[in-house]
């Protein structure tokens, strides 16, 4: 029986679950486990406060795509990484407009899709709200 190539829902839910994982371990299972059906991963914590860390989310869901192969050095697929972040971002932009954030991005690609999600919390002190983010885009 031949496994069925991964569709734009099978890398939106590999980029969800891999920025929902809690430890380096549980990250590390979950790449094995997605490459195991067809799709390279890479993921990366992040924080600050949201206004000003809005281009660096971006940037760091390219450097972390480039830097684990899921992306060459061509325009095109660093611009559809940056455009899918970007989505993602613009998502919970209302929620986190001039408060702190802290999460984790996850980005996926199998063939001609890319998605990168982005499961943050937001908020002061211990006063949290939890939010997702997910852009996808055609490579």
């Amino acid at each position: 029986m031949t496994q069925k190539q991964p569709d734009s829902r099978d890398v939106a839910r590999a980029a969800i679950t891999l920025a929902m994982t809690t430890s380096r371990e549980d990250e590390s299972a979950q790449k094995q486990r997605l490459i195991g059906q067809g799709i390279k991963s890479a993921a990366s914590d992040f924080g600050g406060d949201f206004t000003a860390s809005v281009m660096k989310v971006i940037e760091r869901a390219v450097v972390i795509a480039r830097r684990e192969c899921l992306i060459g050095e061509k325009e095109h697929e660093e611009g559809a990484v940056a455009g899918a972040a970007h989505d993602a971002v613009t998502q919970i932009a209302d929620k986190a407009m001039g408060l702190n954030i802290g999460g984790k991005i996850g980005v996926a690609r199998a063939e001609g899709h890319v998605a990168v999600a982005i499961f943050f919390t937001v908020g002061l002190v211990h006063l949290n709200e939890v939010c997702v983010g997910l852009g996808h885009r055609a490579v």
